[in-house]
């Protein structure tokens, strides 16, 4: 009398025989960019927040938009009737520019500093740079026209956007470099955000400029996160063997 054994099942899992499986480069890009954004969660849920207020402001008349943006704006007046509320939203919309440069310098910028300070010290670095230029421009401002070098009517100038904040985390990633190119990278900043002050003086460039100057001041917060980036090893990783691994 002949038994018969049973016959296992494999499942519905790929067989030991087919090998690891190769997923297209579209695919591991993909992958990159996507594990890229949920490393830097604030400043893509920020990024998302303005491309949706900048869909906004492309319906609206040229009258209603200047109405809505000054009710946001950090000009003097709003500074010192509601000042928390429009510190806050005057840092949810754009300029009326274009949201794809945005996109790219939240990559390079913002999301390198989340990524390296953690978020809660990222939104420390920009809130500061934010809060404090738009009260020392906006300060400049009350004093030139107290003093007659500047109309009456700036105290309801508009005054709305992410820049402040921007160039206090462009500055902070300073601390990021590795010397010398920690040295060449801030000449670069101080070149970029001084020269308009320098030939503009407007009250926008002081405040671009402030926040650089409160971007470095945050170097207490930046200490003990890891050693500074040194740019020569991209170079140094190129140039291994074909061996190495």
């Amino acid at each position: 009398m002949s038994s018969s054994s049973p016959v296992s099942n494999p499942g519905p899992g790929p067989s030991p025989l087919s090998g690891p499986v190769h997923h297209s480069p579209a695919h591991r890009a993909l992958h990159a960019v996507w594990a890229y954004i949920r490393s830097a969660p604030g400043t893509y849920i920020w990024l998302a927040i303005l491309f949706l207020t900048t869909v906004a402001m492309r319906h609206m008349s040229p009258e209603f938009l200047d109405d809505f943006l000054g009710k946001r704006s950090t000009n003097i007046n709003n500074l010192t009737s509601t000042p928390i509320r429009v510190l806050f939203q005057s840092a949810m919309w754009i300029d009326g520019s274009s949201w794809l440069p945005y996109a790219v310098l939240y990559s390079i910028f913002h999301a390198q500093a989340e990524r390296w300070l953690g978020t809660a010290r990222w939104i420390a670095v920009l809130a500061a740079a934010h809060i404090l230029a738009s009260y020392i421009s906006e300060g400049a401002l009350l004093w030139a026209v107290h003093h007659g070098h500047a109309a009456s009517s700036m105290v309801n100038t508009l005054d709305v956007g992410v820049s402040y904040a921007l160039a206090g985390v462009v500055a902070v990633l300073t601390y990021r470099i590795a010397p010398p190119w920690r040295y060449v990278y801030l000449i670069g900043v101080l070149v970029i955000y001084g020269a308009p002050l320098l030939t503009g003086r407007t009250f926008t460039d002081l405040g671009h400029f402030t926040s650089v100057l409160i971007g470095l001041a945050c170097y207490p917060i930046t200490r003990g996160h890891g050693e500074p980036w040194n740019p020569m090893s991209l170079f140094r990783r190129g140039r291994q063997p074909s061996g190495t691994r």
